[in-house]
Order: C-alpha cells, then sequence, then structure tokens
C-alpha cells in the first residue's frame, strides 16, 4: 500500500512538472493566471515575449496596464472579467499594450476557473496577430481595387469605350 502511495506521489509531481514546463515555455502565447480581481499572478516566457515584461515585473500588477488608455477609462477590462465569469468565457480581438508602449493586435481568451464551486481567478490567453491583420486588411484592400477595377472595365464596355 505504502509503495502504491509513493508511486501515486510520484506519477503526480511528475504530471505537475510536465504541465508547468509546457506552460511556462510556450513562447507564441502569453498564458498566465489572474486573481479573481484581475491581478496577474503567474506569467509564462511567451508574456515576456510577447509584451516585454518579465514575471518580476508584471506579477501582482493589474492587467489593465496590457489596454489601451481609452479601453481602461471605459473600463474595458473589469467589463472582460465579467463577460468572462458571467458567461464562461471572453473572446475578442483588438489592441493591445507592450511594456514599451507599442500597440499591437492581439486575439484573446479569458477563461474563469473554479475551485468548489468558487471563483478563484482566470486563465488567460493572448496571441500576438498583428502580422496576420495586416495581410487580412491588404487581401481586403486588393479585393475592393479589384471589384472597383471590374466596375469601370464593365462601364467601359457598355459605353463603347
Amino acid at each position: 500500500m505504502f509503495r502504491k502511495d509513493q508511486q501515486q506521489q510520484r506519477d503526480l509531481f511528475e504530471s505537475e512538472r510536465n504541465f508547468r514546463l509546457l506552460v511556462e515555455n510556450v513562447a507564441d502565447y502569453a498564458l498566465y493566471m489572474l486573481d479573481p480581481t484581475g491581478v496577474v499572478t503567474s506569467w509564462n516566457i511567451g508574456g515576456q515575449r510577447i509584451k516585454g515584461y518579465s514575471p518580476d515585473e508584471i506579477i501582482g500588477e493589474h492587467f489593465s496596464r496590457f489596454y489601451t488608455e481609452v479601453d481602461r477609462a471605459n473600463g474595458k477590462p473589469l467589463r472582460a472579467l465579467h463577460i468572462a465569469r458571467e458567461q464562461g468565457r471572453y473572446e475578442e480581438e483588438g489592441w493591445r499594450v507592450r511594456k514599451d508602449g507599442t500597440f499591437f493586435w492581439a486575439s484573446v481568451i479569458i477563461d474563469p476557473i473554479y475551485e468548489d464551486g468558487k471563483l478563484v481567478g482566470f486563465a488567460k490567453i493572448t496571441r500576438d496577430i498583428t502580422e496576420r491583420r495586416e495581410v487580412q486588411l491588404k487581401l481586403e484592400q486588393m479585393q475592393q481595387q479589384l471589384a472597383e477595377s471590374q466596375k469601370l472595365d464593365a462601364l467601359g464596355q457598355l459605353t463603347g469605350g
């Protein structure tokens, strides 16, 4: 019995270690936890790469610092937490701010985390999708130019010129 308990403990430790290593080392996504009020309680390398903050700089700070001044003034960060809590998830794309003050287009997901039926915080996933957005905008612009060109071409054919 004692040997079985030891093995279960080792398996649990190994599982938790593997999960922690996975989350800490994902570089393309900022994966972090917030407490129920929005204070950052954990931080991964992706958060550091995307947003520019080291764990020492951001853990203990409110996540609203990632939002634009206008979004903060409009209460968007707390509204996002409220929606996540009430609807079970919050998802959006929008502008976010890096430590150096530059903006990036982000895909954001916030999930509430419950333990024994009590809200203990939020899991937050952010991805920088600025490049994808720029490509999409260029494609839309090209499609619009093509449509305009086709209209002019059709008009030219109708008028015989």
